[in-house]
């Protein structure tokens, strides 16, 4: 049930499952549904890649037997992500994103999920420079830039991320590609607004989001940006 991002670029709010209520996940992923947000963002950690734990493939499935039709942003903080992009493909990604930091061939594991007709993205932790993900840029749909160091969520917004994005942001226009560019790591309302001026267009937002006290209110305000 692979499907397709937009071929422009609104800013677009994405919830992220990590910090959903994990005793009522289906629910929890509704709450984009609801709101009309069309994305969910699902972080799969391995307690290698980053210290921590989350979701496997069969998540994606049980939500795909659910009736979700959002789209499955799956953000792959594995060791060895080529080894598992097709498990998350059949289970029901619709987008899989892999970490540029590990050693495999990083073409040919995009090659592959693009193969498995899913969107795939490159992501970059923050001590990761932009020009390391330079040469796969022309193979992907989404670049992820992570504002927190990934593992576990409610970590403050690290500023210092801003000029990746602007560099970013502007190879993408200059070299006349259409990926998306995505933030992840303390998101909310104000520090969107920063990495919009940045270049960015999605937004993940997990503590955020399932912690506001108006979600609806919440998510109109990233459509502003």
């Amino acid at each position: 049930m692979c499907g397709k991002a937009p071929a422009v670029h609104p800013p677009i709010l994405v919830p992220s499952l990590l910090a959903g209520d994990h005793a009522h996940l289906a629910d929890s992923a509704g709450w984009g549904e609801k709101l009309g947000l069309p994305w969910l963002h699902l972080d799969i950690m391995d307690g290698h890649f980053v210290p921590n734990f989350t979701f496997g493939p069969e998540l994606l499935a049980a939500l795909r037997r659910n009736g979700s039709k959002l789209y499955f942003d799956t953000h792959l903080m594995l060791n060895e992500p080529d080894r598992y992009v097709e498990a998350f493909a059949k289970a029901g990604a619709s987008n899989i994103s892999i970490h540029v930091e590990p050693d495999y061939d990083h073409a040919a594991t995009l090659a592959r999920i693009r193969a498995l007709n899913c969107q795939c993205g490159i992501v970059l932790n923050p001590g990761t420079p932009a020009r390391t993900i330079e040469p796969l840029l022309p193979l992907v749909d989404l670049v992820l830039v992570m504002t927190v160091q990934p593992g576990f969520g409610g970590q403050s917004f690290r500023r210092d991320m801003l000029p990746k994005l602007t560099q970013l942001a502007t190879w993408r226009k200059v070299k006349g590609l259409n990926f998306r560019l995505e933030v992840d790591g303390g998101i909310d309302p104000l520090t969107a607004a920063e990495c919009r001026s940045a270049g960015a267009d999605t937004f993940v937002a997990g503590t955020s989001f399932f912690k506001a006290a108006d979600r609806a209110a919440f998510a109109a305000a990233f459509a502003k940006l």
